[in-house]
């Protein structure tokens, strides 16, 4: 008999509820949880795959271990001991910094990558940590970390609050939302218009985003810091600022006055190609709406002031008062967040604590650029060693990365490598041991990350599905192992690393004046905890310490994780709701307005106004079935709009002689890709648009699906030097590009 079971969609950020159908183990089928108190039964076509993503034949099911040169099926205990022959002898050779780590997009989706990969890092002390970070979203930590001295401190928008809506390159209706965890994104857009409000699209794509809006702009490819810095000017400029409650909250206004002074609408309006006046008016109607919020997302973070325009989004609702109200932007608290600490001022937030060895990239948020990996690979210098061991966890590099075909070099002149992935990929090819987790449907699922970015305060949890196959091993249990054969403790009970983790927090939670358990003994608090496994203990731990937890019994009627099992379609939390001064962490305990790295990077965007692309420029796109590189083997998920296609306007396409359809050559600074031409007034004049996570046309994998369809690198049309320097993040969008028609 056909049977139900929970499950929240672990394949992007939406972090919607479903209801599985399955026969026997075998997950048949996907619908929305109308019951989720997050999501409501809403379902886009990703969740809707889930068990075509489940079920993949190219699924690997068993480790595989480099052989003579070959990948070959070995035993769990065969693996481990492959990488702790391997990657150990490096460390005590070369030193930890000699091992580099690699988290992809996925790590965020999984309760193993949420509870592991920091003790990784820590475990081997390496300060060679390269994330998925660093070509998306960094800009928007480092902006966040400057202003409120906490890097993880993201306002989002309040969208079933607000009544003017400003997006800055952001699609979510392709995208499901990023950095604004948002179950139906578009229906709450929809709703926003419905109750009376304003949506206005700041994008260079007429996307399905712009095509719903009150507005669309069709700026210039990476010139939003500038239209936002502009915007700023105007308020101050008309005595449009309001910072109601913020007032007393904020610090540094003067001083962001002046420092504006220069980016008038008239001044940036040939740059941004966008008239002064419309400008103006952008500033208005965000002043005199009634609630606001201005968001910005991963087209204003991908260009050469990232986090110049990360801090103006912030700014601009600031301004208009519009931070950390309701129907504002504002800071969510999840339930697994630590213990709120009395308000006051913290350490505040530093960039450069080191630097990568051969670019001399300084670190943010303590990692370095994922576009310097190949270098700090095949490159010698005097200051240390290179990295000759590479730890890959649920990441694609040679895909997402800029110049995928010296990263694909350099990947195998490691000494040793370990990817942790389901596939055999384009990356884990060059792999010594893979160790591939299971189906989702056989791991558990909690939000640790995107619940820190929820447009509403809720908490879920679920529990496998369906039990571990014959011969899989949890994620969590091959991190944990993974933690052991690294840092010496090969062999060792990997409850230890849990227990050791349960330890430490106890330790220290017992010891700090603001804690529910202060003076308490931390044996004692361990042993009151439930849960099934490590990580269930550590999920009770967090939830009983956070901001709406028991306390350990001092708050009779708080979370608990057995009281969140009783409710498996979650709980509502609430609204988010007005949190300040208590997340601020800046050394003044304010927001402080203009830090002195922003202050020192704005004479780089004065240069900006006299800068004037000469050809033709690139930008990417989201596609509404897809997730970067790692759901293009799912049938289900692939062709109809989902394509690799070269978007380009129908008056450029007829000037350079191109036809829809036809193959068109396309040159960047790291090299030239070809692809099929899409002819479409979707994209405005000068500017073309590839999408990310393409080029499955490399030998050695095991894809089948993806591999007859490959599309292009759009990455490899970079060679990795252009980049935010605050942030580290590559910039990917706005690049010049040449074309050529293949005849």
């Amino acid at each position: 008999m056909p049977r139900t079971a929970l499950r929240i969609c672990p394949l992007c950020e939406a972090t919607c509820g479903l209801t599985l159908t399955l026969e026997g183990t075998t997950v048949t089928g996907a619908r929305g949880d109308r019951d989720d108190v997050f999501s409501k039964g809403f379902i886009c076509p990703k969740g809707a795959s889930f068990a075509a993503v489940d079920g993949d034949p190219d699924r690997l099911r068993t480790p595989l271990v480099r052989r003579d040169g070959e990948l070959r099926e070995a035993t769990w205990a065969e693996a481990f001991d492959a990488v702790a022959a391997g990657v150990r002898p490096l460390i005590e050779r070369y030193g930890p910094h000699a091992v580099g780590i690699v988290l992809g997009n996925p790590n965020v989706h999984t309760v193993a990558g949420a509870l592991y990969p920091p003790l990784l890092v820590a475990g081997i002390g390496t300060r060679s940590l390269f994330t998925a970070s660093t070509v998306d979203q960094m800009p928007k930590h480092v902006s966040s970390g400057l202003l409120f001295g906490d890097a993880n401190a993201i306002p989002v928008p309040d969208l079933d609050r607000t009544s003017h809506l400003l997006l800055i390159g952001a699609n979510p209706l392709e995208s499901n939302g990023s950095l604004c965890t948002a179950p139906d994104f578009p229906g709450r857009l929809r709703a926003l218009k419905a109750r009376g409000g304003t949506l206005t699209v700041v994008d260079p794509r007429r996307t399905r985003t712009a095509r719903l809006a009150d507005r669309h702009v069709g700026i210039r490819p990476g010139t939003d810091a500038l239209l936002l810095a502009a915007m700023a000017h105007t308020l101050f400029e008309e005595d449009l600022t309001d910072l109601g409650a913020l007032t007393g909250h904020v610090e540094g206004l003067d001083e962001l006055r002046a420092a504006l002074a220069d980016f008038t609408p008239e001044a940036v309006a040939p740059a941004c190609d966008v008239e002064a006046a419309t400008v103006r008016a952008l500033a208005r109607e965000l002043a005199a709406a009634p609630t606001a919020a201005v968001y910005g997302r991963i087209g204003s973070c991908t260009v050469p002031h990232g986090t110049l325009g990360s801090w103006l989004v912030d700014v601009l609702n600031i301004l208009t008062g519009n931070l950390d109200r309701p129907g504002g932007a504002l800071f969510p608290q999840a339930a697994t967040d630590r213990t709120p600490r009395p308000a006051g001022p913290g350490r505040g937030f530093r960039l450069g604590r080191w630097h990568s060895r051969v670019g001399r990239h300084p670190e943010a948020k303590g990692e370095l650029p994922l576009s310097a990996l190949a270098e700090e690979i095949d490159t010698a210098t005097e200051d240390g060693e290179p990295i000759r061991a590479l730890l890959v966890v649920a990441a694609n590099p040679v895909l997402s990365a800029p110049d995928g075909d010296r990263l694909d070099k350099a990947l195998g002149s490691l000494d040793f490598m370990v990817s942790v992935d389901p596939y055999l990929n384009e990356t884990a090819r060059h792999a010594d041991v893979v160790l591939p987790p299971p189906p989702p449907s056989q791991s558990p699922h909690h939000d640790f990350a995107f619940n820190t970015l929820a447009v509403r305060n809720q908490v879920r949890y679920n529990r496998p599905a369906v039990p571990l196959e014959d011969g899989r091993m949890a994620e969590t249990e091959i991190l944990a192992r993974l933690v052991l054969a690294v840092t010496g403790m090969h062999g060792a009970d990997p409850a230890a690393v849990d227990d050791l983790v349960v330890g430490q927090t106890l330790g220290k939670a017992v010891t700090e004046a603001h804690s529910p358990v202060h003076g308490r003994d931390p044996g004692e608090l361990a042993a009151l905890l439930t849960g099934d496994n490590g990580p269930e203990r550590r999920l009770d731990l967090m939830l009983r310490l956070g901001p709406y937890g028991d306390g350990f019994g001092a708050r009779p009627d708080g979370l608990t994780l057995d009281r969140l099992l009783g409710h498996p379609h979650g709980i509502d939390l609430g609204p988010l709701r007005p949190r300040l001064p208590q997340p601020l962490k800046t050394r003044s305990g304010r927001v402080e307005l203009l830090p002195a790295p922003i202050a020192d990077d704005l004479p780089r965007l004065r240069q900006a106004l006299r800068e004037r692309p000469a050809g033709l420029v690139l930008v990417g796109r989201r596609h509404l079935r897809s997730n970067n590189s790692w759901l293009h083997n799912v049938p289900a998920l692939t062709g109809g709009t989902n394509r690799c296609t070269l978007h380009i306007h129908p008056e450029d396409a007829e000037r350079l002689g191109l036809r829809d359809g036809g193959a068109v050559r396309v040159k960047g600074a790291g090299g030239e890709v070809t692809a099929p031409a899409e002819i479409t007034d979707g994209v405005r004049r000068g500017v073309v648009s590839l999408p990310h996570g393409w080029g499955h046309d490399r030998p050695g994998t095991r894809l089948a699906h993806a591999a007859a369809d490959p599309g292009v690198n759009v990455n490899q049309l970079l060679d990795g030097s252009l980049l935010d320097p605050l942030s580290g993040n590559a910039v990917l969008n706005g690049i010049p590009v040449s074309l050529t028609p293949v005849t």
